[in-house]
């Protein structure tokens, strides 16, 4: 008898043009992935009607909840199906075959996906349906693994025996390394960074109507969210002064590979608080800022994401 192993576990995706209906079969992609916890469950009540002894009455299942977070490499291209996800549709211009995604933040409407996590051995195949992403997360450091934290809310899932999914188009993966990045301020490469954090979200509503089979109706976008921490050693006042003045500024984290693949995230204005200066030891001084950005007066945005890659489009394969 077959086992349910991570290593064999696939993971398939499809924009939706119908919040909450699978696309048709060949029309998904399949994604890189690190681990997944997309799903449904259904919890059960206890009863609480007494006059028939200490033993309980059955209980009544509960309403269905579908969410859960995907781990995937920040890479050249597959990451560009995130990043839709998460702020709608780029503008993408062409340049001798070089593709430049903008993103940017304040979409109104965001698309829905449908997503299929397979586990071929038993078989075990769950599409999810009506998936709209919540969060973006991910850390920049030193050296180790890229990777990025994708937040869903879903509609819900059905389960089959077999992948509705078809033949899968694919990215080859091509994925941006820690040593690839840095971080700028207002242009100029911001010296003694340990480490920043970048949490991107959305902010969603979930539509809880009542409906006969226990499912939400739709996520909406709220007001949306850009934080995060930047870890630095304290070697001059440049962020303290900000912090103090109150005063905004943009900081750029930036990854390159080379001239046709990059990847970047611009939020225009930062606002820093002001932090302790612990001293815990002989070791250097660190210090943590907590920043938030907020809309930029003259751009009329947050933040835009832009990723240069050699993806013609991120609409479903055909």
């Amino acid at each position: 008898m077959a086992r349910a192993q991570g290593a064999r576990a696939q993971l398939a995706l499809a924009f939706e043009s119908i919040y909450g209906t699978p696309p048709a079969a060949n029309s998904y992609r399949r994604m890189p992935f690190a681990s997944s916890s997309l799903g449904s469950e259904r919890p059960l009540l206890a009863s609480e009607l007494l006059g028939y002894g200490r033993d309980p009455l059955p209980p009544v299942p509960d309403v269905e909840n579908a969410d859960g977070d995907i781990v995937v490499p920040i890479d050249v291209r597959a990451w560009g199906v995130w990043l839709k996800a998460a702020f709608g549709g780029p503008d993408t211009s062409e340049n001798l075959g070089v593709f430049t995604h903008v993103f940017e933040s304040g979409a109104w409407a965001l698309p829905s996906l449908s997503i299929e996590v397979g586990m071929p051995e038993v078989p075990h195949f769950a599409m999810i349906s009506g998936a709209v992403a919540n969060t973006l997360s991910w850390t920049m450091q030193r050296s180790g693994l890229l990777t990025a934290t994708v937040g869903l809310f879903a509609q819900g899932e059905s389960v089959n025996g077999a992948s509705a999914a078809g033949t899968l188009a694919e990215f080859d993966v091509l994925r941006f390394g820690q040593f690839n990045g840095e971080v700028k301020r207002n242009g100029t490469p911001l010296g003694n960074v340990v480490s920043a954090q970048i949490t991107y979200s959305n902010n969603l509503d979930r539509i809880e109507t009542i409906r006969n089979d226990g499912r939400i109706e739709g996520a909406d976008p709220s007001i949306a969210a850009l934080t995060g921490t930047i870890e630095v050693r304290f070697a001059d006042q440049t962020l303290l002064t900000q912090a103090v003045d109150g005063d905004p500024a943009e900081l750029k984290f930036r990854f390159v590979r080379s001239a046709s693949e990059s990847f970047e995230l611009v939020a225009h204005a930062v606002y820093l608080p002001k932090p302790r200066l612990p001293i815990q030891g002989p070791q250097g001084v660190q210090a943590t800022f907590e920043w938030q950005a907020a809309r930029d007066s003259v751009l009329g945005r947050m933040c835009t994401a832009t990723l240069v890659n050699d993806v013609a489009d991120y609409d479903n394969p055909s």
